[in-house]
């Protein structure tokens, strides 16, 4: 079977259209396609694909991966909390800033949690839990990932 790599993603040969694509397809696919088109809103599918996602990416610090992040335009990460037990990041700008609220403040932005879980958990060697705790899709000033350790 064939599998792909992050390094793989990097390869691109579009000499018209280059290699981005509008932040709309991407909030198409994931807001309508995965979450009003899965059962459960997909939240299954978006962990399991996202941790994936952060086991795959070629990190070996959280300080790379929060560059990753920045990088892959994700959002701009910045710890606010961290001690032996847990880390508390905010991601600003991310792909739900603009939005409009929803009424039922719902966080939407699980894909990001599980990649932040994947990668921590590769670069850490043990199980680590990542929750997201606020969304701007919320109605919070920021995406925040609670990361218990």
């Amino acid at each position: 079977m064939l599998q792909y790599t992050f390094e793989d993603m990097k390869s691109m040969d579009r000499s018209v259209l280059g290699n981005m694509v509008p932040l709309e397809l991407f909030r198409t696919i994931r807001l309508i396609g995965m979450n009003q088109g899965l059962p459960l809103g997909g939240k299954g599918t978006t962990l399991t694909v996202g941790r994936k996602i952060g086991e795959s990416l070629p990190v070996n610090t959280l300080e790379e991966l929060l560059q990753l992040f920045e990088d892959l335009k994700i959002g701009i990460p910045r710890i606010l909390h961290e001690d032996d037990r847990k880390i508390n990041i905010a991601v600003e700008d991310c792909f739900c800033k603009g939005l409009p609220t929803l009424e039922e403040e719902k966080l939407i932005c699980d894909l990001e949690g599980a990649i932040l879980e994947g990668a921590l958990s590769k670069i850490m060697g043990r199980r680590i839990s990542v929750r997201e705790v606020k969304c701007n899709a919320a109605g919070h000033e920021h995406c925040e990932y609670e990361v218990k350790l």
